[in-house]
């Protein structure tokens, strides 16, 4: 896929445009990104920071673990990115935020081990049970950084954010 692809939240007050093709579309099973995005999995959109844009409106940004942030509208709640430090030249947009999320086609599978009992994808894509991206080691993980910050171990163990 090359060219530009749009996108919009539920509502329409936000609009943004994607240039260029993908580095990285995966399923995603960590049970924080349940929680954010509110649904049993989530298939992000990996893209370099300069490929994206918001073209109409201005969402709102959460972060609950240093370094790493999530968009999202202020209005209907759709989620738009995930942005981890960790990560420097990496941006992941939710595949719900495009007009036309069917021109994605996902490469692998993260935290396979953490998805719902009741999930089977029988696609043949790789599975893997952690991050599917090589992150900065002087980052830790989002884990590591909430245990650091609270002093405590997070409840999720060594999930991702």
């Amino acid at each position: 896929m090359a060219g530009r692809e749009s996108g919009t939240c539920f509502c329409g007050e936000i609009a943004g445009e994607l240039h260029g093709s993908p580095f990285w579309v995966c399923y995603d099973h960590d049970d924080d990104r349940r929680r954010a995005i509110g649904g049993p999995l989530t298939i992000w959109v990996g893209v370099r920071p300069n490929q994206f844009r918001i073209t109409q409106g201005m969402s709102r940004s959460f972060s609950k673990t240093p370094g790493v942030v999530r968009t999202f509208c202020a209005t209907c709640g759709t989620s738009i990115s995930y942005r981890d430090e960790g990560l420097p030249d990496e941006l992941y947009l939710t595949i719900g935020f495009f007009n036309h999320p069917e021109r994605f086609q996902p490469e692998a599978h993260a935290y396979w081990s953490g998805r719902l009992p009741w999930i089977e994808i029988p696609d043949g894509l790789p599975r893997i049970d952690a991050y599917s991206r090589q992150r900065s080691r002087s980052m830790g993980t989002p884990s590591d950084r909430q245990k650091n910050l609270t002093g405590k171990p997070s409840a999720r163990g060594s999930k991702a954010e």
